[in-house]
């Protein structure tokens, strides 16, 4: 399928600047929300209604934040192709919706590193739920919106005004193809630390 409405969206974002205009045009637009954490309090703040994580994965964040979206019910919702009935029957079995955005950035491990954080400070902004929704959404993007950093919102707020909420399989590939440059980056600042101890 070319062009594909969006209906349902994961957001779990770091920088939150400038995301609460595509909040509101993707509630206008009748999106469902789903969410983790501090993000899921940001959009609360902004009287939309939105679903918590949790409540899809029925398991908590855990071990201090580290680990909350890491579920198959997350991922499936992610990774299904809605062109192969095995996928849809299989959606269908356990219940689970299918995303077809996923809005997400990475903690900042190199503005840590600039600002000479400790050993222990920039270990856990060493993103790793993050990292694998933007994979995941970037992989399936014949199907996913992949929206993998905050420079991506404006253009993003334009495509869902001029578009009313559509995408075209040429804009979510080349959202994809950001999507794994900055996963690529990311990782390289990471490796380049470790390769410096």
């Amino acid at each position: 399928m070319s062009s594909k409405k969006i209906q349902k969206a994961i957001i779990s974002v770091y920088y939150k600047d400038g995301l609460d205009k595509i909040i509101k045009k993707l509630h206008e637009q009748g999106v469902e929300l789903y969410s983790t954490g501090g993000t899921y309090k940001f959009i609360q703040d902004l009287n939309i209604p939105c679903i918590k994580v949790e409540s899809l994965t029925n398991f908590p964040e855990i071990l201090g934040g580290r680990v909350k979206t890491l579920h198959p019910a997350i991922f499936g919702g992610l990774l299904a192709q809605t062109d192969l009935d095995a996928d849809k029957e299989t959606m269908a079995t356990h219940n689970l919706p299918f995303f077809d955005l996923m809005i997400c950035n990475l903690y900042p491990f190199e503005e840590y590193l600039n600002k000479k954080a400790t050993s222990e400070e920039l270990i856990e902004k060493i993103d790793i739920g993050g990292v694998t929704l933007i994979r995941a959404a970037a992989k399936n993007f014949k199907d996913v919106v992949c929206i993998s950093g905050p420079q991506q919102y404006k253009g993003f707020l334009e495509i869902l005004k001029s578009q009313n909420g559509e995408t075209t399989i040429e804009q979510r590939m080349n959202y994809a193809c950001s999507a794994f440059e900055n996963i690529k980056n990311y990782d390289t600042s990471i490796s380049d630390y470790f390769m410096e101890k």
